[in-house]
């Protein structure tokens, strides 16, 4: 009767490569459970989130204004035009009150009023408040307040931890929040954030004039190259 012989290092071997398959997978399912747990994303330490926020706009006034100047009506022209695209509800105008110029804010405050309403605010949606200035030697702004829905983060300049402290190689607290607050006043419309627009239909007439109008890729015409060659030949000819 034949024996069968044990081969101790080929049984060794493969327990061996099955205990170091086994310990890498441990270590890398380690490796991911920390990495997961400590968020080093400035996008997620300093989110864009989009709520109703308050929205403000001051015009400065001296105490001889009689009427909105052209600065002064453009800044209550773009509170307007921020107010129909984004804004809901009322719309205040907050007047100083007990400062060197407050005779001036109340008459300039009847154009800022006519110019709401020529813009689409609602009369009704229009109210005249007061906020108290200290300082009776100062000229305070009027003040153009309403909600929004605005795209936005977090305050910045959290420092909670020494910025060099890299041990763990992390990004500090405050890292990217200056340009993730400053990613979110530049956008025009916040709903951008939550997802793309919808594609705008087909402009079957325009298209075919592209194609094969008068200006179209068939037709004979100069192109913009041409046109500048040409010009530059005359002008060196002249």
């Amino acid at each position: 009767m034949q024996k069968k012989h044990f081969h101790p290092s080929r049984t060794m071997l493969i327990s061996g490569s099955l205990f170091v398959t086994l310990a890498l997978a441990g270590c890398a399912n380690t490796h991911h459970v920390t990495v997961g747990a400590v968020p080093d994303d400035y996008r997620t330490n300093h989110p864009i989130t989009i709520q109703e926020r308050e929205r403000t706009a001051d015009i400065p006034v001296s105490r001889n204004d009689k009427k909105l100047s052209t600065a002064q009506r453009s800044i209550v022209q773009n509170a307007v035009d921020g107010y129909r695209r984004q804004g809901s509800g009322m719309v205040f105008v907050l007047l100083p009150e007990g400062s060197a110029n407050q005779t001036a804010a109340y008459r300039i405050s009847m154009d800022i009023a006519k110019i709401l309403r020529q813009g689409g605010v609602l009369a009704t949606n229009i109210a005249t408040q007061s906020y108290q200035v200290n300082n009776p030697e100062v000229s305070a702004p009027v003040r153009i307040s309403y909600y929004a829905m605005t795209a936005g983060t977090g305050p910045c300049g959290r420092w909670p931890d020494d910025m060099l402290n890299t041990a763990e190689n992390k990004h500090y607290a405050n890292f990217g929040c200056a340009t993730q607050a400053n990613l979110a006043a530049q956008v025009a419309n916040p709903a951008d954030f939550l997802g793309p627009r919808a594609t705008a239909p087909l402009n079957g007439t325009r298209n075919d004039r592209v194609i094969s109008g008068e200006e179209g890729y068939n037709s004979m015409s100069q192109t913009a190259t041409e046109v500048w060659q040409e010009d530059r030949s005359k002008v060196a000819n002249y």
